[in-house]
């Protein structure tokens, strides 16, 4: 499954992400919240932010695959995904607007192409048969 290498992608970038969050909570000696740091504030920000995006992002990508997708659409959903999540990542942390929109953009666009591809390759005649 090609879908598979993103989604572990995924799983690498938000091991990264939570990496950092535990690694700030050390540092500022932070066991709840964020003690008012902002840094650590980003931090958590910018893992939260790809939790609520990678996992929905990752069952829709596997979705298209076991529906028929052609394996071009699944890297370009994928390679878009994890670019927006990473361009998102660095206009977070260097509070770059621009950097952070643009990720943003690119997620969304990933998502909305695989919400498509998965209503064109659905099987139609599956879902509204009897049997």
């Amino acid at each position: 499954m090609v879908s598979a290498l993103y989604v572990v992608l995924g799983a690498l970038l938000l091991i990264k992400l939570s990496y950092d969050v535990v690694k700030l909570r050390t540092q500022y000696r932070v066991a709840y919240g964020d003690g008012g740091f902002y840094e650590l504030q980003t931090a958590i920000r910018v893992h939260g932010n790809a939790v609520e995006y990678i996992p929905i992002a990752a069952v829709l990508l596997i979705m298209m695959e076991m529906n028929g997708a052609g394996v071009w659409m699944i890297h370009v959903c994928g390679l878009m995904l994890m670019t927006g999540r990473l361009v998102h990542y660095y206009g977070l942390r260097n509070r770059e607007v621009g950097w952070r929109r643009s990720g943003m953009s690119a997620t969304y666009i990933a998502l909305v192409l695989m919400v498509l591809a998965n209503i064109v390759y659905l099987p139609w005649d599956l879902i509204f048969s009897l049997y």
